[in-house]
């Protein structure tokens, strides 16, 4: 009991790698050697030649294969001269050095920067005065910033047509901005005419490029400043504060013009219509005039003294309606006039027994209005001699 207490006691030795490592080594080689023992012909020196061959050319063999990324084109090259462009894909070729294959993107966006280079998000770019300064057709020096932007479309002919495409796309770049440039005036270049300078730049570029087959295509041209150098920056500010107060002084003359011409047309049709209107009235006044004239003349021919007296009184009438004095006639036919001094009743009537003539007068809030009626002497119509 004791015995066992004291071996529980012990603690366990660590083991002994080092040892455990020269048993497996010497198992290894024992089972090496009689393999080799037991198969000597396979080890013969042609037999290993003709396998290490035989891996050697599995290996070259198998290193014509290459795969082809999407969005990339794969150009193989057979002793350096052009053999023909894979697709996307796994892909075999006749190994080094009978074949090689370059890979090239075909939709990655590139740029160029013309009159400027970026260098980076943070810094300013940098200006490059020998390609942003150039001539518009008015003589003047103005300072353009371009930048293009385009890709490859034949993967062939951006490798073996142009040896380098990016720089000479730029210098093809900066001719023909300098030519587009060179048909406008400056103030067309700086205001209204950016979208048709960008347009014509990109349509002739794509023009000369495709001239050259550099196997690219011009995705967008961008305008990225247009500006006159900073020596004359100025001046040239103070002619655009000018140019706009010239136009905002256009704009408020059209403004009135716009808010005057039609209330004067307005105003001239209103006039139009009303004499028009004034013509009308006068036209159908003399037409009833006419007619009236003419049923009186019927009337005379039929009744001459009846119709002479009529008009005579109704002359009268007419005559007298608007006046404030009174007048009567006497038995010798001598008018008399009285002004009187306190105005007659509303209502009162002067007459005169066995008389020609009755007079009313009438009094309407101070006023005095009379009006003459025809007595009994009036004819009628109907009636004939």
């Amino acid at each position: 009991m004791s015995t066992e207490n004291q071996n529980a006691s012990k603690p366990t030795p660590p083991p002994d790698w080092k040892a455990e490592l020269d048993k497996h080594w010497r198992r290894i080689n024992q089972y090496s050697l009689n393999f080799y023992q037991q198969h000597k012909t396979l080890f013969a020196a042609k037999k290993i030649a003709l396998a290490i061959g035989g891996l050697s050319a599995f290996a070259w063999l198998n290193s014509g294969w290459y795969i082809v990324d999407q969005g990339n084109r794969g150009v193989v090259t057979r002793f350096g001269a052009y053999h023909e462009t894979t697709q996307p894909g796994l892909n075999w070729r006749l190994p080094v050095p009978f074949e090689a294959v370059k890979i090239v993107n075909v939709e990655q966006q590139r740029f160029i920067e013309v009159g400027y280079r970026d260098s980076g998000r943070f810094a300013k770019a940098a200006n490059m005065p020998q390609e942003s300064l150039m001539l518009t057709r008015d003589e003047n020096i103005i300072s353009v910033r371009l930048a293009v932007q385009y890709q490859v479309n034949n993967a062939k002919d951006f490798l073996f047509n142009v040896k380098d495409v990016e720089g000479t796309l730029r210098q093809l770049t900066e001719s023909v901005e300098r030519a587009v440039i060179g048909q406008h005036d400056m103030d067309y270049v700086l205001t209204e005419g950016r979208s048709d300078i960008v347009a014509a730049i990109k349509r002739d570029i794509q023009t000369a490029v495709d001239a050259y087959h550099a196997g690219v295509i011009i995705a967008s041209v961008n305008l990225q400043d247009a500006q006159p150098p900073e020596e004359v920056q100025g001046a040239f500010e103070d002619a655009i504060r000018a140019r706009e107060d010239k136009q905002r002084v256009i704009n408020e003359a059209e403004a009135y013009s716009n808010e005057i011409l039609p209330k004067a047309r307005g105003a001239a049709a209103r006039l139009l219509q009303e004499a028009d209107a004034y013509q009308a009235e006068k036209i159908a006044k003399a037409r009833g005039e006419t007619e009236r004239f003419d049923q009186l003349l019927v009337e005379y021919e039929k009744h001459p003294e009846i119709t002479r007296k009529r008009l005579y009184l109704e002359a009268k009438e007419k005559l007298y309606s608007d006046s404030d004095k009174i007048l009567l006639e006497s038995e010798r036919n001598a008018p008399q006039f009285y002004l009187p001094l306190t105005a007659p009743a509303s209502g009162a009537q002067i007459s005169k027994s066995g008389g020609e003539e009755v007079v009313a007068a009438e009094n309407d809030g101070g006023r005095q209005h009379k009006a003459a009626a025809v007595n009994e002497l009036r004819p009628s119509r109907s009636n004939k001699p």
